[in-house]
């Protein structure tokens, strides 16, 4: 790994997917807590910063006039319904307590579409800083961290989803994405392997 050349995706690291008080917390809070992966993605994020790999947390907002918003799928006609919670500066936008300190300006990236790298400037300023090397991070693992990787993928980058810092609302979801992502990718890798290669 060229340091020089990669990057953290943090996808959704935020109260409305992570928290019990998000919209989402019904269907995914508690199976995040019971994975541990917020206390995982938290530690590889700081690793990441240290190390100099800048890590870039993507946030699912709707702003007032709902921005790039495509009502196409029943997942997003459902938070259309709730947009005043998916505000820019709701308390459901913001990235969770354990990884906001990472949060750093101009590394924090909104958008209204499920790919972390659609509707927004992101997949340009990576290119223009030279990035080659994402490492993905985030939850849902069916959701925003498949559609990202293999969104990123298909524009070139090397992918590796970080295997043990996603997670989904079901395990079994979880493992075939992850399975589909070995074959649709680079290939997943472990935090620890990583940090340790």
């Amino acid at each position: 790994m060229t340091i020089e050349r990669t990057a953290v995706l943090a996808l959704h690291w935020q109260v409305n997917v992570i928290k019990p008080e998000g919209f989402f917390g019904g269907m995914l809070a508690g199976p995040v807590e019971r994975s541990g992966v917020v206390e995982r993605a938290a530690r590889f994020h700081e690793w990441a910063a240290a190390a100099g790999v800048p890590v870039y947390f993507t946030r699912f907002t709707i702003p007032v006039g709902e921005g790039r918003l495509v009502r196409n799928t029943a997942f997003m006609e459902a938070v259309a319904q709730a947009q005043e919670q998916f505000r820019p500066d709701a308390a459901g936008a913001q990235v969770i307590p354990e990884m906001a300190h990472l949060a750093e300006p101009g590394q924090v990236v909104d958008n209204q579409k499920l790919s972390g790298l659609a509707g927004n400037d992101l997949a340009a300023r990576l290119g223009e800083a030279g990035i080659t090397t994402l490492f993905v991070t985030g939850v849902a693992t069916n959701l925003t961290v498949e559609q990202t990787a293999r969104h990123g993928t298909d524009l070139g980058f090397v992918v590796h989803p970080v295997a043990d810092c996603v997670t989904a609302a079901e395990e079994p979801v979880h493992l075939a994405s992850l399975a589909n992502l070995d074959l649709a990718t680079a290939g997943c890798r472990m935090s620890t392997e990583v940090m340790t290669g």
